[in-house]
């Protein structure tokens, strides 16, 4: 595991030359995490493989992912179809502790009982018996497998297509599904995605939306209150509808908006209802269209009661968003993770031997929104394949000079993810940790240093990057702890699980 700074090529461990040369992973190491949670662990104390835990490390880092992906021999056709899973990491003075629970939702406990597949998955999961068993059987299971984070006296295990489940932020244990007192109707949308507003209008706040999609979509982007005896309450509410199917995972904020942008896609159900496909499967790209940002006003912004405003968006496809933030001179500027198309496995493609250079890769793109002629310039940032980016929580819709992502070993090519980049956006230059040749890395989560958080003027690099590891060589997951200013290593831990693949998580401060 290495340390590289670099501006175009690695300085340590790979020369330019290797950089541009084919894949340097085993692909029976990546496609090894691929299985299910075998157990359940409660405040198991932990102790650094490699390094010292930091004493300032005080809260918990929360995980969300699929950690059911086969269920007697019947193997989900997508991993993001698995059920969720949350895994706890809990520090204090030095100490680590490890719990980990599945999510019981209705669907996971009737699955269990039942001891086989009942439900289809979105991405294409199917339940035995081909597609007379499947057609016109159009209910969706909440998976709960996305997101995971710390709202009020909850904690919210998310999918974006229905609503939160409740569970205890201290054992894990599921409450079931919450519609946060009266504020969502049974079974709406509530994003897997929220953004947390550092302050910029007083209070921090949770700024999040949900999306009914149709030939017609409406977006409701709501606001919760964080902290004091607030917290957990709603405290503004918008819906906005606009023309054309919305396919939106992600969304951005800045102290005057929130940013969407809606990919140029169509959504053909016909598969899906005949027991063929999954519903996202059912999604396709519209070549040479454009997507188009909406720029909703948030609540106590400078443009609050005003229209939304649409603006066209470059072609490409985007899941995730860096950041945004508003410039001096008033434009919008929007960092997002683009890919050529929508990335998707086919109906009869085993996601474990996947082609990757049949995908297209993300990468980092730069939009300025012009606000007075609606006009959209496009800067490639980073051309390196990357995922899951964030910037420090502190600079939440500002100018933020670091971001931290998920990135390919190679600089050019589609690979899985074994490295953690942090790349400042003013100069292009970047530190690479790796995981090469035999791990593999989760999201990124940057935490701030404590003294960084309340001091003004502390870098804004103080502070940690915490991420999990899929370690090939012994089949099973490490926590990594990188000084986010330098990449440095500060810790490796051991875990006692073998975790597939997660999608999102959090931080929630002591």
């Amino acid at each position: 595991m290495t340390v590289a700074p670099s501006r175009a090529s690695r300085s340590e461990g790979l020369d330019a030359a290797s950089a541009l040369a084919g894949p340097a992973y085993d692909r029976a190491d990546w496609s090894s995490a691929f299985r299910n949670v075998g157990v359940e662990l409660s405040a198991v104390p932990l102790v650094a493989t490699r390094g010292t835990i930091p004493s300032e490390l005080a809260g918990t880092l929360y995980r969300n992912g699929p950690g059911r992906l086969e269920r007697g021999g019947h193997w989900v056709h997508h991993p993001f179809d698995g059920d969720g899973m949350i895994t706890a990491l809990r520090f204090d003075a030095g100490t680590l502790q490890l719990s980990n629970r599945f999510v019981r939702t209705q669907g996971w406990l009737a699955e269990e009982e039942a001891d086989k597949v009942l439900y289809r998955g979105v991405f294409g999961t199917q339940k035995p018996g081909g597609p007379i068993a499947n057609a016109f059987d159009l209910r969706l299971k909440n998976i709960a497998n996305t997101q995971v984070v710390r709202l009020g006296d909850q904690l919210l295990a998310l999918w974006e297509a229905s609503s939160p489940h409740a569970l205890d932020p201290e054992t894990l244990e599921t409450k079931g599904i919450t519609l946060l007192d009266g504020v969502l109707k049974p079974d709406e949308a509530f994003s897997a995605h929220p953004r947390l507003d550092p302050g910029h209008h007083g209070e921090p706040r949770l700024v999040t939306f949900g999306v009914k999609a149709g030939p017609t979509s409406t977006v409701r982007l709501m606001e919760f209150a964080t902290t004091g005896e607030q917290a957990g309450q709603l405290i503004a509410d918008d819906s906005y509808s606009f023309k054309g199917f919305a396919f939106l995972h992600d969304f951005a904020i800045t102290p005057n908006w929130a940013v969407f942008l809606q990919n140029a896609v169509a959504f053909n159900p016909l598969g899906f209802v005949l027991g063929q496909k999954g519903a996202a499967q059912c999604l396709s790209s519209k070549p040479g269209q454009q997507g188009q940002f909406w720029l909703v006003p948030r609540a106590s912004g400078a443009f609050a009661g005003q229209k939304p405003r649409l603006i066209k968006a470059p072609e490409g496809f985007v899941f995730h968003h860096l950041n945004a933030f508003e410039d001096a001179s008033g434009e919008v500027v929007v960092d997002s993770i683009f890919y050529a198309d929508f990335p998707s496995i086919g109906p009869d493609v085993d996601f474990r031997t996947i082609d990757f250079d049949s995908l297209p890769e993300g990468q980092l793109k730069r939009c300025r929104i012009d606000l007075k002629t609606a006009g959209v310039s496009l800067e490639l940032l980073e051309p390196r394949c990357c995922e899951f980016a964030m910037v420090n929580p502190a600079h939440q819709g500002l100018a933020a000079r670091y971001g931290w992502m998920a990135v390919a070993e190679r600089e050019h090519g589609n690979d899985p993810l074994q490295a953690i980049e942090k790349f400042d956006l003013l100069s292009g230059e970047r530190r690479v940790w790796s995981a090469s040749p035999r791990g593999f890395v989760n999201e990124p989560v940057m935490v701030p240093s404590p003294q960084a958080s309340g001091a003004a003027g502390q870098p804004e690099d103080r502070g940690w990057v915490l991420v999990l590891v899929w370690n090939g060589a012994r089949c099973a997951s490490d926590l990594v702890i990188l000084d986010a200013a330098t990449m440095a290593e500060q810790a490796v831990v051991e875990l006692p699980l073998a975790l597939p693949y997660g999608l999102h998580g959090s931080w929630s401060p002591a």
